[in-house]
């Protein structure tokens, strides 16, 4: 059978699928791990998502071709990552309670958001940190923009709300990280 006509069932070929994680994959889980608390858990949340698209691929529910696998991709790691999110701060409070407190659980992580060996660390420290300190809905909306290269369609659509609201999002997220930025280059902590 061809890779046109396994195109035609909704189901992609073994080297259109490689090809298209390849090129795919990096935004995703830097997605996933602004959306969950370490490198693992943003890897766990998506593999899970990718094994529920191939499942919905596999029998015959998934609507829209491999144009529509990133959007799909984006809405599900969300709900996972909030799903997990929300386990675990049940079982922590369930541990706290059984074994006393204990200290918080490190949500930097030990790995950074920003791989590149031509980025300075501290400078990706800051910024990693400073996304961090937005609300959420800020920082969700400048990933899936600049790092997921997602239109505010797309985010509008993966967030459930308009569009207007998505590119509002957008450009007050990256005023506040402009101004928090700039305070912290003030002070002499960043040297971009």
């Amino acid at each position: 059978m061809t890779s046109l006509s396994l195109m035609s069932q909704n189901k992609p070929a073994p080297t259109e699928w490689r090809q298209w994680l390849e090129l795919h994959a990096p935004k995703l889980l830097l997605f996933a791990r602004q959306q969950t608390r370490s490198r693992e858990d943003a890897e766990d949340v998506l593999q899970d998502a990718l094994a529920k698209l191939m499942d919905k691929i596999r029998n015959d529910q998934f609507i829209g071709g491999s144009d529509a696998w990133q959007s799909y991709l984006y809405a599900t790691i969300r709900r996972l990552a909030i799903d997990l999110g929300r386990r675990d701060d049940r079982r922590k409070r369930r541990e706290d309670t059984v074994a006393g407190d204990r200290p918080e659980f490190d949500a930097n992580g030990s790995h950074p958001w920003f791989d590149s060996e031509s980025s300075d660390d501290e400078t990706r420290s800051q910024l990693e940190s400073k996304l961090k300190e937005l609300p959420q809905k800020f920082a969700e909306v400048i990933m899936m923009k600049i790092w997921g290269e997602r239109t505010f369609a797309e985010i509008a659509e993966i967030l459930d709300i308009s569009q207007n609201t998505a590119a509002s999002r957008y450009r007050y997220g990256l005023e506040a990280l402009k101004k928090s930025l700039s305070i912290a280059r003030r002070r002499g902590d960043l040297s971009i």
